[in-house]
């Protein structure tokens, strides 16, 4: 468990078949999906979270078709200018991770603002992953390591954050949430999630809010970590 707090990762899955069932087009569903976001961002701290991380863009998700592509970029934009002071208000410290030289300005001007303003925050860390890839990273972070001496994993870490954009490293997930009924992890946070805890839910994330976090957070604290041991951690 994270020390002072739990990391929790998010795959938010479904806003397309979401929006597909209700005869909307599927920018609709990101649209609410991203009204989602607020709300799990909000609720998180109380349920005792310190780090959450959401999966938004992965660089698979550029084989979308090009105006969904861009539909969401617009709406990562929007969602990056309009929640940078509300987050900042809450002490949240909103970083993002993954890829940014293939991003359109706008976005990269749009994720270096929210960076900047809440770069003060003490409270969520709060990790959005755009063009993300947890099998690039690595391996990216890998070639950068080539020829030298082996190093611990700490080290490596911290060698994987920088390859993934990240300022600092993040403590390895705790829990990890995927919602819209699919039951994999689609290449996020591969070393992070090394003994997380998975939790599957068929629930679409327009639908997710902080009454299903807190079932997660419910269902994960009943069950025993015992990290290859005998002993259940904690105890």
């Amino acid at each position: 468990m994270t020390q002072g707090g739990l990391h929790v990762a998010i795959i938010m899955d479904g806003n397309g078949r979401w929006a597909t069932a209700r005869d909307l087009p599927r920018a609709a569903g990101h649209q609410a999906g991203a009204e989602a976001v607020r709300r799990v961002v909000e609720a998180a701290p109380d349920l005792g979270i310190t780090t959450l991380t959401l999966y938004a863009f992965s660089a698979d998700n550029w084989r979308r078709p090009e105006a969904e592509v861009r539909a969401l970029f617009a709406l990562l934009e929007e969602y990056l200018c309009s929640e940078a002071p509300r987050l900042t208000e809450q002490g949240c410290r909103l970083t993002v991770i993954g890829r940014r030289d293939r991003l359109p300005l706008a976005l990269r001007v749009a994720i270096f603002r929210a960076e900047r303003a809440t770069a003060r925050g003490q409270g969520l860390d709060l990790r959005i992953a755009i063009d993300y890839s947890a099998r690039d990273a690595i391996l990216a972070a890998a070639t950068r390591l080539r020829g030298r001496e082996p190093c611990g994993r700490e080290h490596f870490a911290r060698i994987l954050a920088a390859a993934s954009n990240a300022p600092r490293t993040a403590p390895d997930v705790d829990l990890l949430i995927r919602t819209g009924g699919e039951r994999r992890l689609s290449d996020f946070l591969l070393w992070e999630c090394a003994y997380a805890e998975l939790h599957f839910t068929d629930r679409a994330w327009p639908d997710f809010g902080a009454a299903d976090l807190e079932s997660a957070l419910a269902d994960f604290r009943g069950r025993t970590r015992k990290f290859g041991g005998l002993t259940p951690v904690g105890s």
